[in-house]
């Protein structure tokens, strides 16, 4: 009784949240009801015994991709009267693609719900012994393992060009030179004068 209530609260709470994101006018509270979608997807999976793919959307997507794309809108200048100006121009081909898709989805749920997806597909024998989490990680890491390595390299290539593209190297702009301040001496960074009384210290009596 109770995972069918959580069930039910969690599913409104999705859907509510996937139909704010899409109508939202506001960026941010788009990315911010994105968050919410997917900590109660995380809440299904969870009430499915997926729990690897509850801690993927909560780790990987809440909190890395969700907040990058609010720090990304937080950043962005973006004009709300010329985007309600767009709103008009594309909305009848926005309706022609929302009632493609919504006949795409009534086809697909009929299907499914004559069992007629994946009914030829081999079954899948579940280990009893071993949680989900377990489970994954010993096909992970035995069987698909030089292309999970693969997989991480590529990612390690991509962050490192990522990093290469975007780094600039403007004139005039002061940047750390570790190497001398790490050999240098008392002599150069340190400079004893004696100022007069009221006057301060002038140019000159640094060198």
């Amino acid at each position: 009784m109770i995972a069918a209530i959580a069930f039910y609260v969690l599913a409104a709470v999705s859907v509510f949240a996937a139909l704010r994101v899409v109508l939202a006018s506001n960026p941010v509270h788009s990315v911010l009801w994105l968050i919410t979608a997917f900590f109660s997807a995380a809440g299904l999976f969870v009430l499915m015994g997926a729990e690897f793919l509850a801690m993927l959307l909560v780790v990987v997507y809440v909190g890395a991709v969700a907040v990058l794309f609010l720090f990304v809108v937080m950043m962005l200048d973006v004009d709300f009267v010329k985007l309600r100006e767009g709103f008009t121009r594309y909305m009848p081909f926005g309706a022609v693609v929302a009632c493609i898709l919504l006949v795409e989805m009534i086809l697909i749920s009929a299907a499914v719900a004559a069992r007629g997806a994946g009914a030829h597909a081999p079954g899948v024998q579940h280990a009893t012994d071993v949680t989900n989490v377990e489970a994954i990680g010993r096909v992970l890491y035995t069987d698909y393992v030089y292309i999970f390595q693969a997989a991480g390299l590529v990612l390690l290539v991509a962050m490192i060009g990522a990093i290469v593209l975007t780094l600039r190297h403007r004139p005039h702009v002061k940047r750390q030179d570790i190497h001398t301040q790490v050999t240098r001496d008392r002599k150069k960074a340190l400079a004893m004068t004696r100022p007069e009384t009221g006057a301060g210290v002038r140019p000159e009596d640094l060198v």
